[in-house]
């Protein structure tokens, strides 16, 4: 048995730490008590790391192809390793959920974000368990784009890295329990 935890965001320096990488934020987060380091994995166009957690093996991936390919990357690496998409967790940004919000859901449609729409139509399924992290709405009259790409503001900031710390205890929750129900019933909200 193995998971594969999918963090979505676009790769370079350029995009660290905005709003569209917060998966990728949340992989970092999870891994570092672990002293897990990410590797790049031309293959699977992503950068990898992995360990084993509760006797079971657990990848953890940040897809190298920018937000609109992500589902290269994820189909790649069910493939190579023989997972389903019962093994598939993806963590991601909400623009429609308030900063900070966390909400687990085990299936649905894309809502909108390009990267879980490159997942769905690369591995032909919408069946999946996700994190979503609020990132709220430009209050102005910011573009989408220009918004999701930017950086979180002061206020912000403290705001997510206490959300990242709940990701963090939520991931780590269910890895021990290996119950995605359970874990939506304690940590959404």
């Amino acid at each position: 048995m193995a998971k594969l935890i999918v963090g979505l965001g676009n790769p370079g320096s350029k995009y660290h730490e905005t709003k569209h990488n917060i998966g990728f934020m949340a992989l970092d987060k999870i891994v570092k008590p672990l002293n897990l380091k990410f590797t790049m994995n031309q293959t699977f166009k992503a950068e990898t790391a992995s360990t084993f957690i509760s006797g079971e093996k657990i990848y953890f991936i940040k897809p190298t192809t920018f937000m609109n390919r992500s589902g290269v990357a994820v189909r790649a690496f069910l493939a190579y390793y023989n997972l389903t998409v019962k093994d598939l967790i993806v963590i991601y940004d909400d623009l429609d959920m308030e900063i900070g919000k966390i909400r687990f859901r085990q299936k649905g449609s894309a809502g909108g974000h390009n990267g879980i729409k490159s997942i769905i139509r690369e591995i032909g399924s919408q069946d999946f368990d996700r994190v979503k992290i609020g990132i709220g709405r430009p209050k102005s009259d910011m573009t989408i784009i220009n918004y999701v790409l930017g950086k979180f503001d002061k206020d912000s900031q403290i705001i997510i890295s206490d959300t990242l710390d709940k990701v963090d205890k939520a991931v780590n929750y269910y890895l021990q329990t290996k119950d995605f129900e359970k874990t939506m019933q304690k940590f959404n909200g």
